[in-house]
């Protein structure tokens, strides 16, 4: 006879989002891998980071996009008009949170959820970003989300 499992409010438990993505990335990213195989998460990892920069791209706010590989890290920048400095942290560090709800500041888009970059903090190791506007500049820095 099977041992009879409990089910109690001790048994519920609520997560943060990066818990949430490292405990379940497979919702995020599909299978996780080290880049081996062609479906591995990583390479999930990388495209969300470029399609924003795509987004700006194709709308005519930056004239190039750059992606560096070395050593097990990766690099992307591009030229376009940055994130608004007083939400670069919100950005990248808080689950559903984005420009592209509507159609005011990105007409065209291939991100929509406000979960990618986010996905991308919470599986690094390192992750950095940097947002240029105006002259000035904001950067942040995060391990492991």
């Amino acid at each position: 006879m099977a041992k009879q499992v409990e089910y109690t409010e001790d048994n519920i438990r609520s997560l943060s989002w990066k818990e949430h993505i490292r405990m379940r990335p497979g919702m995020y990213i599909g299978k996780l891998g080290d880049g081996k195989d062609a479906d591995d998460g990583i390479y999930v990892l990388l495209k969300e980071v470029v399609d924003n920069s795509v987004d700006e791209y194709t709308m005519g706010n930056g004239k190039s996009i750059e992606v560096g590989i070395r050593d097990g890290e990766v690099r992307v920048r591009d030229y376009g008009r940055g994130i608004p400095l007083g939400k670069v942290i919100d950005c990248v560090s808080k689950i559903n949170t984005g420009g592209k709800y509507d159609s005011r500041a990105f007409k065209k888009t291939v991100g929509l959820n406000g979960v990618g970059t986010k996905a991308v903090n919470a599986l690094s190791a390192m992750f950095k970003v940097e947002s240029y506007r105006a002259g000035k500049c904001k950067s942040a820095t995060f391990s492991i989300g």
